[in-house]
């Protein structure tokens, strides 16, 4: 269960049971604060409107909001009055989805009542957004001491400027990696980058895992772990492609982290060609102590011929399908790691791709091939995502990762289930 702050006392407080609701309440542990709400179930469509400004409110910095305790107005004092838990975690996540814009997604956790008559308490979790300000009816709110409040226009242009400052160092960061490509000189093939970096965690965060004596066992399971997935296999229609993140078999220790990788980049990251079928097919996943994640995929385009066609003069056809799979996988291994490490802040991720000029989506076996081709050499695009997204809602990540280069490559209705989180 997530923690929630209480007061610089209790900051990390995990209620399980009614009886641990009751003793906050006893001991006076309950105050509606900057990261706190109590209330009751929402009941009307202007009930849905005040939740969805409250969840809105608490996304600028993060919170939780608890739905079964009320304030008795004449003592001041909280109370627990549980509620009908039947459909309620799906009404708070439907008004966090459809109502705040951006929408927002949110945790939510259900205590049941010891009456067990199907009443209880459903805490809410609120990641502190990395799009915040979220707008309702067309104003953005915030959250003060105790309350929310309609936000001024300075407060939103500093939210927005802070968000861009991010996006930009992001994107610095995946620049670096295109700009270190091992195979720039390498082959004509396009290839795909991605960078993942905790916006809050410790510069040693994942040192658990990359200082131990089995971390090439240990993030070799978690990528299996990321491949079995049955929902995402699901959402991906079982696509396969090659290669992909379990041809990164070969444990390498790199600068302040570790990586694997195909076996023709070698420990230096300098390229080696062994003289084999698909050496130029090479994928790397690297994991440094701070937590930053990065993978390196030099096949997201291949040339195809028939026999009466000489290689060299082959068409080279973009594998949008390769881009899709990919980030939907490594979304999932940044959520694993996440877990294992203890990590529960935002990420900043961004998506790049080189040598695109000129080149069209590989369209399979279709007697009607695209003819939508990439107008520039390189695609990048940034974006943030909280814990809750990477758990509820992959798909609309990779939709921010993504939608632009899809939609230029006139493909992105082709992946709809990939795309959204439906199901």
């Amino acid at each position: 269960m997530t923690s929630i702050y209480l007061s610089s006392d209790n900051p990390r407080w995990i209620p399980k049971t009614e009886a641990d609701l009751q003793a906050a309440v006893d001991g006076g542990l309950f105050e509606e604060s900057h990261h706190l709400d109590l209330k009751k179930a929402p009941n009307s469509k202007g009930d849905n409107k005040e939740l969805a400004r409250d969840l809105a409110s608490f996304a600028v910095d993060g919170g939780t909001l608890i739905i079964g305790v009320q304030e008795n107005k004449e003592s001041r004092t909280f109370e627990l009055a549980p509620q009908p838990l039947n459909g309620l975690p799906e009404k708070v996540e439907s008004v966090a989805r459809t109502i705040p814009d951006p929408p927002l997604t949110v945790i939510t956790e259900e205590i049941s009542s010891a009456a067990d008559d199907g009443t209880g308490y459903l805490i809410v979790h609120i990641p502190a957004s990395p799009v915040a300000p979220h707008m309702v009816d067309n104003r953005y709110f915030g959250r003060g001491d105790k309350t929310k409040y309609q936000m001024g226009d300075a407060e939103v242009v500093a939210l927005h400027t802070r968000r861009r400052n991010t996006e930009a160092e992001t994107l610095a960061l995946l620049r670096k990696e295109m700009d270190e490509d091992p195979l720039r000189d390498v082959g004509a093939q396009s290839h795909l980058f991605l960078v993942a970096q905790p916006t809050a965690g410790q510069r040693d965060m994942c040192l658990p895992i990359t200082s131990a004596q089995d971390w090439n066992l240990r993030l070799h399971t978690l990528i299996t772990r990321v491949q079995e997935n049955q929902k995402l296999r699901t959402a991906l229609s079982d696509q396969g492609f090659s290669p992909d993140l379990s041809h990164a078999h070969q444990g390498r220790r790199r600068a302040r982290g570790v990586a694997l990788s195909s076996s023709s980049l070698k420990s230096d990251r300098t390229y080696a060609a062994e003289g084999n079928w698909g050496d130029e097919h090479v994928i790397e996943v690297q994991l440094f102590e701070d937590g930053g994640l990065r993978l390196f995929m030099t096949r997201l385009s291949d040339s195809l011929h028939d026999r009466y066609t000489p290689e060299e003069d082959a068409e080279q056809v973009l594998f949008d399908a390769g881009a899709v799979i990919l980030t939907r996988h490594i979304l999932e291994l940044i959520r694993l790691v996440s877990e294992d490490v203890g990590y529960h802040g935002n990420w900043a991720v961004a998506v790049g791709a080189s040598r695109l000029r000129g080149r069209r989506r590989y369209a399979g076996q279709s007697h009607f091939p695209s003819n939508h081709r990439y107008s520039a050499d390189t695609y990048e695009e940034s974006t943030g995502a909280t814990l809750a997204e990477l758990r509820e809602a992959p798909g609309t990540v990779t939709r921010r990762l993504l939608g632009p280069l899809l939609r230029s490559l006139d493909s992105e209705a082709l992946f709809a289930k990939a795309l959204t989180d439906e199901g």
